[in-house]
């Protein structure tokens, strides 16, 4: 059977109960709710429950992929987990993931490449049920950044989130895809000279503990919007498109000023943009992921559209995907 492209068969996400709003934020620190919203667009944000793990979450959003999909979590051969946030060092979530979805054949892997994760996720899922590894992957966003977080630091703790984000994704043939339905396009970068402007300040080998985020906020400002627009050009090069031809842009959601910065370079109207920063802040790998699953639970995006997805995230590593829903 020649394979032609994977298209997303069904998406889910899952956010915790927990609300921290910024009110609540400026009662144990330095800060207001207009301080938060004039800078980042951020008014509330969801913390994972005691006890409630990146896998756990993970495993909700891929169980209303699933529902969403019409499949069993049997018909999976691949689970890819996004994040930078595991349960354990080791194994990889997605193994947890596997095993809580009953799922015992095929492979399990997690992707580290923090806030442009789901975007890296895609494009190697992609490629591996094209090259024959599998016909349907889970690929899915998971993050407890609440945990990595410095509660002192206004700087960082306002913006992060816990949650969610899970597709389905399955390889059909040509014959099957006449909509020509999938991922058109997939670009994807890496800057190793920068990854002191975002990282978190332990590990295993270096200091043995978990550390805490760290980050030059404005340093990682100047570089998003720049490293973005490039993803975006290639992306327009190699697909022969515009904006125009967008229906859906889906950015990550890390700041508004970014995400409104990037649309009015490229020209995409506000009505086409998917926003979801102010009620759940940057949730990294999962941001992309919830947001898809939340637009097209709600009907806005829908089958045959055009979406563009684009991240950036520590590192530096920062990505884009052209893809027909």
């Amino acid at each position: 059977m020649t394979k032609s492209r994977c298209v997303v068969a069904g998406s889910g996400h899952y956010l915790p109960a927990r609300v921290l709003t910024n009110d609540e934020l400026s009662r144990t620190i330095d800060t207001s709710d207009a301080w938060i919203r004039q800078r980042t667009g951020i008014a509330e944000r969801r913390i994972a429950a005691e006890g409630e793990t990146t896998s756990d979450m993970a495993v909700i959003a891929a169980e209303r992929a699933l529902a969403a999909a019409g499949l069993k979590a049997t018909d999976i051969d691949i689970v890819v987990v996004a994040t930078s946030t595991p349960d354990n060092t080791f194994p990889a979530a997605a193994v947890s993931v596997q095993a809580k979805l009953g799922i015992t054949a095929g492979a399990a892997y997690d992707l580290q490449a923090v806030c442009s994760g789901f975007v890296f996720a895609l494009a190697n899922t992609d490629a591996m049920l094209k090259a024959g590894q599998g016909q349907r992957a889970l690929v899915i966003g998971s993050e407890t950044f609440s945990r990595i977080l410095d509660w002192t630091d206004r700087s960082t703790c306002v913006l992060f989130g816990d949650g969610a984000g899970a597709v389905v994704m399955e390889c059909l043939d040509a014959g099957d895809n006449p909509q020509d339905r999938g991922i058109l396009s997939a670009h994807l970068r890496s800057d190793g000279r920068y990854r002191d402007k975002l990282y978190v300040d332990g590990g295993p080998s270096s200091t043995g503990t978990v550390g805490h985020l760290r980050m030059e906020g404005r340093e990682v400002f100047k570089h998003a919007v720049a490293r973005i627009e490039d993803v975006i050009e290639a992306a327009f090069d190699a697909t022969g498109m515009t904006a125009d031809d967008l229906d859906w842009f889906v950015p990550h959601q890390a700041n508004i000023r970014i995400i409104d910065a990037t649309a009015k370079r490229f020209g995409i109207p506000d009505h086409k943009v998917i926003k979801t920063v102010d009620k759940q802040g940057n949730t990294s790998a999962a941001s992309i992921p919830m947001a898809l699953s939340e637009a097209a639970a709600d009907g806005r995006i829908k089958q045959g559209q055009v979406l563009l997805l684009e991240a950036m995230g520590g590192g530096f590593t920062w990505g884009s995907v052209i893809m027909r829903w």
